[in-house]
């Protein structure tokens, strides 16, 4: 049996909550495959989000001979400038980084799908992010 531990404001050694998404490619929203295609992270103890994103064209080709891929880049490039706020945000940029997060998580029926919210604790949310990227996507 594993301990589990409640971790409390400032007993976390340094480290923040943070919740991850990953972004996944559908092409065929009938057939329901999909591909890793990229990573959400939020830290609301600083304020970030951001999102890492690597395409496998081969992957994707290989559900969907006839998959946009520049479809599905540039759906990867807009959450990316939704994370960055700034101008290319659109309307999102006024947005504070959770309620753009919690946007782009929200279940859509699109080529680009988020998946569950996970949570973890990290001393670096971008560090973590490139992990992940890392782990659960290339």
């Amino acid at each position: 049996m594993t301990e589990r531990h409640i971790i409390r404001a400032g007993q976390g050694g340094g480290r923040d909550v943070f919740e991850y998404a990953l972004l996944r490619a559908v092409p065929r929203i009938e057939r329901g495959e999909c591909v890793n295609a990229g990573v959400l992270l939020y830290c609301r103890a600083r304020a970030f989000v951001v999102a890492r994103v690597h395409l496998d064209e081969a992957r994707l080709l290989a559900l969907d001979p006839d998959a946009d891929v520049a479809g599905v880049r540039a759906a990867l490039r807009a959450v990316e400038d939704v994370c960055e706020g700034g101008e290319a945000a659109g309307q999102a940029a006024r947005d504070d980084a959770g309620r753009r997060f919690r946007w782009l998580v929200a279940p859509r029926s699109t080529v680009l799908q988020p998946g569950p919210v996970h949570t973890g604790l990290t001393t670096d949310p971008a560090a973590e992010a490139g992990r992940l990227l890392d782990l659960l996507v290339r």
